[in-house]
């Protein structure tokens, strides 16, 4: 956990593009290209450099860990949800729906392992559209056997919206910074 000794500050590894201005900014002096970016394994927005002549795309995969990086020359840092281009935080929504898809196997973990929050609400109660009903046959369901996929889920929990839509509306509503409990993104909270 963190504040443990010896152990660093979580890192992103991989991000995906949410938006690409090969001329930089348009109310910026300078005329370097900007890509904002979210990252794949706790939704973190950054604003980054992309190396010269590198023309990224829409939801494009690209690494930002530590060793030599193909595609970002610099990160210039943490952003907020507000922070975000137009174009960015259009399509947002799309590229969390790839990286949940993408990684279906980590986030069906979170209906097979969420425990309860206190005493009166549970983890799952987070996800827009879950209740009382719904959590009672999703625990039901996943103390029979645990859920191998999305479709498991939908198929052994009647009436359930689309799992990985309620997981997406969620990490949106998160990164928006508006929520009293998190479960998937590090609050961003602004340097003064």
């Amino acid at each position: 956990m963190e504040g443990t000794e010896g152990q660093q500050e979580k890192r992103e590894e991989y991000a995906r593009v949410i938006d690409f201005m090969s001329s930089g900014k348009a109310f910026s002096n300078r005329s370097e290209p900007v890509a904002q970016l979210v990252g794949e394994e706790w939704f973190t927005l950054l604003e980054a450099q992309p190396r010269e002549t590198i023309a990224l795309q829409l939801a494009e995969r690209v690494y930002i860990g530590r060793e030599e990086r193909d595609k970002i020359y610099l990160i210039k840092g943490r952003i907020s949800y507000e922070d975000l281009t137009q174009t960015a935080k259009n399509e947002l929504p799309t590229v969390v729906m790839q990286i949940i898809m993408d990684n279906e196997h980590r986030f069906i973990e979170v209906f097979n392992k969420s425990g309860p929050l206190n005493i009166r609400e549970h983890t799952l109660e987070l996800l827009p559209g879950i209740g009382k009903k719904h959590l009672v046959s999703i625990l039901d369901a996943r103390d029979r056997k645990p859920f191998e996929s999305f479709a498991d889920l939908k198929g052994r929990v009647p009436l359930l919206q689309d799992p990985a839509k309620l997981l997406r509306d969620r990490i949106i509503s998160e990164l928006m910074g508006a929520e009293r409990f998190y479960m998937f993104v590090k609050p961003y909270r602004k340097r003064i």
